[in-house]
Order: C-alpha cells, then structure tokens, then sequence
C-alpha cells in the first residue's frame, strides 16, 4: 500500500519517554484519515465480537471508547489501536459461560465488568514486577511469521463474508474445507459488493494513493444498500446498533474466587497481542514499544473500560494493521477511532448499520494482505536458515494453534536453538597474518596466515558454563590432539562469564596438561574471568609466567623461550 512507505516526519527517538510532546498541524490529516479508517474496521468489529462473547452488541462499541482514549495517552507504541480482538472475545465467552450459563443481562453486564477489571489489575501487577521482559523473547523473525500467520487467518475468517456465506468456525483447516463446501451456495449479490469493494480499494490507491481509499469504498457501498435496496437481495448487513452513552458498571468481588484464572490467561493473551501488535508495525524512525509501559497502559485501559461495561481489551492486530498502512503518524488517530465510536453510540448508528459485511470483509481483506510478506521470508532464509526455521514456526503456529499457542510455540522453538546454540559456543583457531601481529581465526580466506611450530592459539567465544563447559572441552581437546602442542594458548578476551563447572574443568585440563608434558596460557582475560582465576588454585600456578594481557605478548614470550632454549642446545 502506498501509505506504508511513507517516511514519518516524527524525529526518531532513543525512548518512548523522550519523544516530543509537540504535534505538528502536519501530522493532522493523516491521523484523521487513519483514525476514520480505522473506525470504519474497528466499529463492526467490536460489535461482531460482543456477540462473539455472548454480550449485548453495545459493549463492543464501549471496548472501542474509553480504552482506546486510555492507551492513547499512556501507551509507547504510536499505531497501535486497542480494543477487543477475536480470541479475546472466545475467551471471555469461556470465561462468562461459567460464570452466568443462564445468560441473565443483569449478571452478565456486572461479570463482564469484574472480568475485564481483573484483567486490568493483573496487567498492572505485571507492569509492577517488571514481567515485560517476555517480550524480548518474541525475535523479528518470529514477528515475521506471526504477521504472515495472522494474515493468512485474518483472510480466511473473512472469505465467507465476502462470498456471502454462513460457515460454522471451527479449526483452520475446518474453516477451509468449510468454505470449499459452502462455495456452491455463494451469494451473487453479497460477492459482487464484496469484489466491488476490492476492485475500489485497489484502484483508488494505485490512481490516487492519498485518498482514504476505505473511507469511499465504504461510503459508496452504504449508497448502493439505501439506493438499490441490496439488503432484500441477500447482502448482509451489520445491523441495529442501540443508541446511548454507557452506563456506570461496578465490578463484583464476589465474583473474583470465580473469574481471576481466566482473567489470568486474558490478559496474558491480550498482552501477548498488544506486544506482537505494537512491534510489528514499527517503522525504523519510531521508538520500539516498551513492554513495562505497555503493561501499564493495557492495564489502566482495561480497568478504566470495565467501569464502563467494556470486554476485556488489548492491541488488535488487524485494525492495527489498517491504522499504520491507512497513514497513521501518532495516538491521535486512536483517539479520532474512539470519537468515532462515540458518535456511533450518538448519532452515526443508522448509517452504520447499513454497511454490508461484505464491504468490511474486503477491507480487511486487502489490508490484511500486506502482512504476508514472501520477500521478507527469502531475506530471513538467505540470512540465515535457523531463524527462517523461526518465522515459519511462528506462522505455522499461528494458522494451525491460534494467536496465543503459535506466538508460544515460536517462543519455545526460539529458546530451544537458542539453548543448542549456547551449549555448543564457538572454538576458534588463531593464526598469524604473514608479516604483522594480528591473529585471526584460520579460514581458507586466508591461506597464507602462518602458526607456530609447537604452539596452538585457541579463542573460545561467549559464555562458559555448566551447559557447555563439558562440549567446549571436548573440542579443545580435538584441536589439542590434532596438533601435538608444547603450549596451548587461551585467548579468553571473547569469553564474558566463566562460571564455576567451566573454572574447575580448566583446572583439570591444566593439570592434566602438565601431566601429558604441554602447558596452557590464559591471554586476554577480562576484569570479572580474571577475579574468579584469582580465587582458583589455577591462579598460583599460572602466576609465573603463564598469563598474558594480549596473544602477541604471549607469542612473543613463546618465540623467545624457543630461541633460548636452541641457544642453550648449541652451547
């Protein structure tokens, strides 16, 4: 889309917390536009969810309001638009199913609203324990998959309401054998809107990118169901919306015992999201979103939604999608969003309620698109194939597990190589550059780099501990037997951390050393490796001699033990 490559005019920033409070009038139009179009997705969504959940209509446009102002002030991440997604809206049907089975309004409107505070003070605890360092285990590649995972989901939730069927959902693959089932029943009427829909979309951004594509298409779309009556043709519409501002809703606490393990697993969801979401569409000009301060915006937006009566909320990933791709510069478009849902609550209801889902499916659609990024997964995959492994897991996930179980599944897989990585750290070979002092790694780059007649130059690399102290011997001793050395230099200036299993095995190995008629030299050592030497009795038997700030020292000093030691023969 030609608006997601526009280059933002906001000064990139090193902190969410540094960034300018000022806001230029430039910015303006393209969060009104942003905002709208968000709204135009965001509205008949929220309404769709709250039926999802089993909730009155209304409390979708709630979920789309007051959080939504809340974040905008207090969240770090500028396109993200908070309001309730998909699975958030499965889980509290689970969740308030158990709670109120008969479906009594009463119960139910005060549930929600102690569900949706739980979530908030659970997201809050977690901001005050600092937990948003989960977050960091959500690598780019991973982000990668999961864009394309939701994509390709969002897409195929939203086929049957281009084509104008009615398919019960189910898994992934049952929604697509579904929709092949269902095709000979297809609305004509409902997939012509629904084409149309596209077919504007497409155009208007090739021939005039800086018109709010959704926004015509959906205005025109309404047009076409109030002139040509498409409604009594078979084109579903979104439907009545009551009209009325929201009502003051306490939370329960007698409902707490009850609901605090589902609200436990909603907000981890709806953080998870929120995260995902808000890193995804960053652009390289704008701060990355902070998982702590998320933490607390999503919490206070929850909590102040739930005296609203609003479902538990959190970063949507298609409307943010259409929010970033749509123009969207900062939060003002989520706060234009928000007045949007305001004055559906107010005035626009009737107008809203003419809109085809068809229509909204091929917004979504289109803009849902631009998330499946083959070219990224080539990039990835040329890279290197462990992480493209990575991207393909997270997307796989996604489709196949749902949101929350394929982002952990990724998750999983990504500590898992990371862990093997760990526990097998990388052993150099030093070797001379002809003529110079510089020691580098031996590489077939560099055939004619010289060693030493009886000396071999090891650099380990990382951090040595029990996982791998073990596995690093072993490959030390390789190169040791390989080469038949009088001395075994230790180049440990790349290695940060020398925990105790990998100390004691160094002692073992220098001992053994001696035994075999071959000694080991520690060069390099940085201040913390050379406290714990210190402590160690390899310390006392190194301290003659046998420790070296730099390799060329040590060299050096081997150079001139040979060369006495042949002046000595001679003599």
């Amino acid at each position: 889309m030609p608006h997601a490559s526009r280059v933002s005019e906001i000064p990139a920033q090193p902190h969410a917390r540094q960034r300018s409070r000022r806001y230029s009038g430039s910015w303006a139009k393209a969060d009104i536009v942003a905002g709208l179009t968000a709204a135009a997705v965001v509205i008949p969504k929220a309404l769709a969810y709250a039926t999802v959940a089993g909730l009155p209509i209304q409390v979708g446009l709630y979920t789309a309001f007051l959080p939504m102002i809340i974040y905008a002030f207090l969240g770090t991440s500028r396109p993200l638009s908070v309001s309730t997604t998909t699975t958030l809206a499965i889980l509290t049907a689970t969740a308030l199913g158990r709670v109120v089975p008969d479906g009594n309004l009463a119960t139910l409107t005060v549930a929600v609203a102690t569900l949706t505070a739980l979530v908030g003070m659970t997201l809050l605890l977690a901001s005050l324990l600092r937990l948003g360092f989960v977050a960091n285990f959500i690598s780019d590649p991973v982000l990668t998959g999961f864009k394309a995972g939701i994509g390709v989901v969002i897409v195929v939730d939203q086929l049957p309401k281009l084509f104008g069927l009615h398919v019960d959902k189910g898994s992934f693959l049952h929604d697509v054998y579904a929709l092949m089932a269902g095709m000979p029943h297809l609305s004509l009427a409902t997939f012509m809107i629904g084409a149309a829909t596209i077919a504007m979309l497409v155009s208007i951004e090739h021939v005039w990118p800086k018109a709010p594509a959704p926004l015509v298409a959906v205005a025109a779309c309404i047009a076409s169901v109030a002139l040509f009556d498409l409604s009594s043709q078979g084109v579903a519409l979104v439907g009545p919306i009551p009209a009325g501002l929201p009502s003051l809703t306490l939370p329960d606490r007698s409902l707490v015992g009850e609901l605090w393990p589902a609200a436990v697993g909603i907000a981890l969801m709806s953080f998870t999201e929120t995260i995902a979401a808000g890193r995804a569409f960053v652009r390289d000009d704008e701060p990355v979103p902070i998982a702590n301060r998320e933490l607390l915006a999503t919490g206070l937006a929850n909590l102040g939604g739930a005296f609203l009566g609003a479902m538990p909320a959190g970063g949507g990933t298609s409307q943010t999608a259409v929010n970033r791709l749509a123009g969207a510069r900062t939060q003002m478009a989520e706060l234009v969003t928000a007045g949007g849902a305001l004055c559906t609550m107010l005035v626009l209801g009737p107008f809203i309620a003419m809109m085809p889902q068809a229509t909204l499916a091929a917004v979504v659609i289109v803009y849902s698109m631009g998330l499946i990024k083959p070219a990224e997964f080539r990039a990835i995959r040329t890279i290197r194939k462990t992480e493209f492994v990575w991207a393909m897991v997270a997307a796989v996930g996604v489709v196949f597990l749902g949101t929350l179980r394929g982002i952990v599944v990724a998750i999983m897989v990504s500590l898992l190589a990371l862990a093997y990585q760990v526990s097998d750290p990388a052993l150099h070979v030093l070797k001379r550059k002809r003529g110079t002092t510089l020691f580098r790694p031996a590489s077939p780059d560099y055939p004619d780099d010289e060693s030493m007649d009886g000396l071999l130059v090891l650099r380990p690399e990382g951090r040595i501990f029990f996982v791998n102290a073990q596995r690093l011997g072993s490959k030390m001793l390789e190169q040791v037997e390989q080469a038949s050395p009088r001395v075994v230099i230790v180049d440990l200036g790349a290695v940060f951390d020398l925990e105790y299993t990998a100390l004691k095995m160094l002692v073992a190995a220098e001992a053994k050393a001696r035994a075999s008629g071959w000694e080991v030299w520690l060069v390099g050592m940085t201040p913390g490796v050379k406290q714990l030497v210190r402590r160690s009795p390899l310390y006392e038997v190194l301290a003659g001699g046998r420790m070296f700030a730099r390799v060329e020292d040590a060299v050096s000093h081997y150079e001139g033990m040979r060369m006495q030691n042949a002046l000595g023969a001679e003599g």
